[in-house]
């Protein structure tokens, strides 16, 4: 019978295991164990009590009430149950009969009864010396006999009930504590992320990834969502070796390590702190970290900056120097050390106060202190020790520094050397000085003041308050009837001076109305009326006082500066020129520079086209289109002339030249970039001979003038481009024309015009009229030397609102079909020998090979002037060198020179993208690229014939 009651007990406890378990928290475990026992027992009523002995008060929260027991009150006084409460608090107490029970008082008994509370078993638990005791009270409403084995069931279940409660508590803690912690996890601006490190059999580390991370995570790293689990050596190619040794290292140390680092992949840079994280074989790795590139960006931006500012500060004609916010010296620039002789470690912090005059350090210190208070600029003048122990006076003048925020961060200041300013505002304070004292006697002692100041270069006026004259000396009035035609005198109202003149009266009025309010000042202004002499002077004004310092008057000291003023504007003047003519030629360099490179390129092609032409390599259909292609490469090659014309690098060939063809093959050109709203008419007369000019210059010329045109009609108007044939006789009016037939080309236009004194400076270098930055004032000036070099005339006319008419005279040539029958000669002539090619350009050099192997002459290449030297020292055979001048190394000029020296016999022809090589004389051969097999073999026959 025993053991069956203690299987079927063993039963109900597994089963009461069960139960609790399974249950949400710690109030579920209490009613369902409660409930369980009460059934298992046949309990009318079965609660938990929580006895709070030192209030004397017991909580009954949990309940269970079975064969409709009366509910119990949630809370009771202790005092009621004295004797109940003592028995408990010693351990299980067993009451069968609450009525006859022996160890129970009267009071205990009426309390318990009132309450239902027949017959109970009390099974108490005190947990912690702090905690209130815990009871389990098993309860019938009529007496009852309690088996050992009912109690010592209520004591088991008492037990379970109190350890699933504490587990039910502790897993909602650490609930709580987790949702906190997936909170935080979630929420931090930080990256963070848990991953796992898997390391090779030696220990080396091999790959990881990620098992857990957060959304700051894959923001600051760029990473995708899905990357979660993968392996990154994997899922991230390219990305760094470091991450995977420092991980792994972490991984097998167990050690944290905090460290900033640089992903190429990512783009980023981090500030990171990992530590281990156990996990399996204690691999895993936690990560914090944040991106920091925005960060270091900025560091790297303020620290150029500083560098930028300290370069700047340190060649400052004036002392620099900069404060934190506590008004700390953390900077001063090398003209501080310099001007006091201090060391940086005397002068930061407040240490350059002890270089201030001892009468100016207290006052000076508190100026500065105050304005650090207040952050708000300030200026003060003090005397400063200068490194040779002299104090010279300064102005101490900064402004205060905020960060984006707001937020002060100090102060930046200059400080500047007034030392000659002070003598002479102290000279002209001792004569004010003398002036004051006097100022009510000023009509009974004017010939005294007068004495004083009639003899002084400087201009000096004194008036009252009421702009009345009090002195005046000689050089005032001199230059007042200069620039107003008036003499004013003593007494006279300097303001009624002005009369009919409102601009020059405001102007006086503005000045001296600062000045008699007792400001003192200086102002550099040009005085006097337009029609008459009208200079500029440095006007200084100080204010009269009485000896009680108030303001009766003010002065002015004038110094005329109109030399000085037009010194320098012409000085500023120069400096835009010359910073014009450098641009200019560096715009020539790059141009030139262009336009030799397409010289090369275009070498072969012409050359090569040539050949096919003359060679009528294929049928009709094929030399028509080698005609058609060698015609555009011949365009190629002309607008690579003008190129180098424009550059200055083509110099002036006079030669015979087709005017009207030039003029009509231009004239797209013209209205193209005239645009739309300007009409370009051509008047060119018949049957014109040809002028002696240099084409690329001709064209330059023409297209300048007419830009010049289009420019003089903002709004559209008629530009007209004529040429005709004129004869000049004996005793003309052209001074600059000598007797002949030239042609006149003219360029009229419908805009501006121009006024009598800008057409007499029109040709001047440097002038122009269309404002800054959009001329150079050299266009009309290098028309006009071309028109001098060949032998014409540069002839404009002009009148303000009708338009303005440019002539160029040109002589006539006479030898255009002499030239045209010579270069036909020398295209069929063939010859013998051999020549020596040299160019580093293989196209260029294989086509001229081809040339000259076609024109019958034996060629041997070369592809440098060095190895040039070597062909020529050992073959005695060559006959005649050819060789392009720009070259790597030795250039072909000077690869003459020495052949020259070690061969004189050998002929020798340079060639160039250019038509003038700098540095090459007259004697040395020279052919211009590109070129025809006509005119390598025209160079070439020249050279054997002279």
């Amino acid at each position: 019978m025993l053991r069956a009651e203690y299987n079927k007990d063993a039963a109900f406890l597994l089963k009461l295991n069960d139960a609790l378990r399974t249950q949400p928290d710690a109030d579920a475990v209490a009613n369902r164990g409660i409930a369980m026992l009460a059934e298992a027992l046949d309990l009318d009523c079965c609660y938990i009590a929580l006895l709070d002995l030192t209030n004397d008060r017991a909580d009954m929260p949990y309940q269970c009430r079975r064969n409709g027991f009366a509910a119990l009150p949630l809370t009771v006084s202790l005092q009621d149950f004295p004797d109940t409460i003592s028995h408990a608090a010693e351990g299980t107490t067993v009451l069968h009969n609450v009525s006859t029970d022996p160890r129970l008082s009267d009071r205990d008994k009426q309390s318990l009864m009132a309450i239902g509370l027949k017959s109970l078993v009390v099974a108490a638990l005190r947990k912690g010396e702090n905690n209130p005791v815990w009871a389990l009270v098993g309860v019938t409403s009529q007496p009852r006999t309690w088996l050992p084995a009912d109690v010592t069931l209520i004591e088991d279940v008492a037990e379970r009930i109190w350890a699933a409660m504490e587990r039910a508590h502790a897993e909602a803690r650490l609930r709580e504590s987790e949702s906190r912690y997936r909170l935080l996890f979630e929420s931090i601006d930080s990256g963070f992320c848990v991953v796992e490190v898997n390391l090779g059999d030696d220990g080396e580390q091999i790959d990881y990834r990620v098992l857990e991370a957060n959304p700051a995570f894959y923001h600051q790293t760029g990473f995708p969502v899905d990357i979660l689990g993968h392996w990154l050596r994997a899922a991230a190619p390219g990305l760094e070796e470091h991450w995977f040794e420092t991980y792994g290292r972490i991984a097998r140390t167990g050690e944290h390590e905090r460290f900033e680092h640089g992903s190429a992949l990512l783009g980023r840079r981090f500030d990171v702190y990992a530590f281990p994280a156990g996990g399996r074989e204690g691999r895993r790795v936690a990560i914090l970290f944040n991106d920091i590139t925005a960060r270091r960006k900025a560091e790297t931006g303020l620290q150029e900056s500083e560098a930028r500012f300290r370069n700047m500060a340190d060649h400052a004609p004036v002392m620099t120097w900069v404060t934190d916010a506590s008004g700390y010296c953390t900077y001063l620039n090398r003209a501080w050390y310099e001007f006091t002789g201090q060391t940086k470690g005397e002068a930061e912090g407040f240490g350059w106060l002890t270089v201030t005059h001892p009468d100016d350090k207290a006052r000076a210190d508190e100026v500065f202190r105050q304005a650090n208070e207040d952050q708000k600029p300030f200026r003060i003048e003090y005397r400063l020790r200068h490194a040779d122990g002299s104090y010279r006076w300064a102005i101490d003048a900064a402004a205060p520094r905020f960060d984006q925020d707001g937020q002060f961060l100090g102060y930046i200041g200059s400080v500047i050397d007034i030392s000659e300013r002070k003598e002479a505002e102290l000279a002209l304070r001792e004569l004010n000085d003398r002036l004051e004292s006097r100022v009510a006697e000023a009509l009974a002692e004017r010939k005294v003041f007068s004495d004083v100041i009639e003899g002084a270069t400087a201009g000096v006026t004194a008036l009252d308050l009421g702009y009345t004259i009090l002195a005046i000396n000689k050089s005032s009035i001199d230059g007042f009837e200069a620039g107003f035609g008036k003499r004013p005198r003593v007494g006279d109202n300097f303001l009624e001076l002005f009369a009919g003149m409102p601009g020059h009266l405001a102007q006086h009025r503005e000045i001296w109305s600062r000045a008699l309010t007792g400001e003192d000042f200086s102002v550099v202004q040009a005085f006097g009326e337009e029609h008459r002499a009208r200079r500029y002077f440095d006007v200084r004004f100080s204010a009269l006082r009485d000896p009680a310092g108030a303001v009766i008057g003010a002065s002015s000291t004038s110094y005329d500066v109109t030399e000085k003023v037009q010194a320098e504007r012409q000085l500023d003047m120069a400096q835009q020129q010359l910073r014009q003519s450098q641009k200019m030629e560096a715009m020539g360099q790059l141009t030139g520079g262009v336009a030799h490179d397409f010289n090369n390129l275009l070498g072969p092609i012409i050359g090569s086209l040539d050949m096919l032409q003359r060679r009528g390599v294929g049928g009709e259909r094929e030399q028509r289109m080698i005609a058609n292609a060698l015609q555009s490469a011949d365009r190629a090659r002309v607008l690579v002339q003008r190129l180098l014309a424009f550059a200055r690098r083509q110099p002036l060939q006079a030669e015979a030249v087709d005017v009207k063809g030039l003029i009509e093959g231009m004239a797209d050109l013209v209205a193209s970039t005239s645009g739309p709203t300007i009409r370009v008419e051509l008047d060119l007369a018949p049957n014109l001979p040809s002028a002696r000019a240099d084409a690329n210059q001709l064209e330059m010329a023409l297209l300048n003038l007419a830009g010049n045109a289009r420019d003089a009609m903002p709004d559209g108007g008629r530009l007209v481009i004529a040429a005709a044939q004129e004869v000049v006789e004996a005793g003309h009016h052209r001074a600059n024309l000598a007797p002949a037939t030239y042609i006149r080309l003219s360029v009229s236009d419908s805009g501006l015009g121009m006024d009598t004194s800008t057409l007499a400076r029109a040709v001047e270098p440097f002038f122009s009229t269309k404002g800054v930055g959009k001329g150079t004032g050299l266009g009309l000036s290098m028309v006009h030397g071309l028109a001098g070099q060949l032998g014409g005339e540069l002839a404009i006319s002009s009148k303000p609102g009708l338009g303005t008419r440019v002539e160029l005279w040109l002589p006539v040539s006479e030898d255009a079909a002499e030239r045209s029958a010579t270069a036909a000669v020398a295209a069929t002539s063939h010859g013998s020998g051999t020549i020596l090619v040299v160019d580093d350009e293989d196209l260029v050099r294989a086509t001229t090979t081809d040339m000259l192997t076609e024109l019958g002459y034996k060629v041997v290449e070369a592809a440098s002037a060095e190895d040039a030297l070597h062909v020529l020292r050992d073959r005695h055979d060559i006959d005649m060198l050819v060789t392009d001048h720009l070259m790597a190394g030795m250039n072909g000029t000077d690869l003459v020179r020495q052949m020259r020296a070690e061969r004189p016999d050998l002929l020798t022809l340079v060639v160039s993208g250019y038509a003038d090589i700098e540095g090459v004389t007259p004697d040395i051969a020279r052919l211009v690229k590109p070129f025809r097999q006509t005119d390598l073999a025209a160079a070439i026959k020249q050279l054997l014939s002279s």
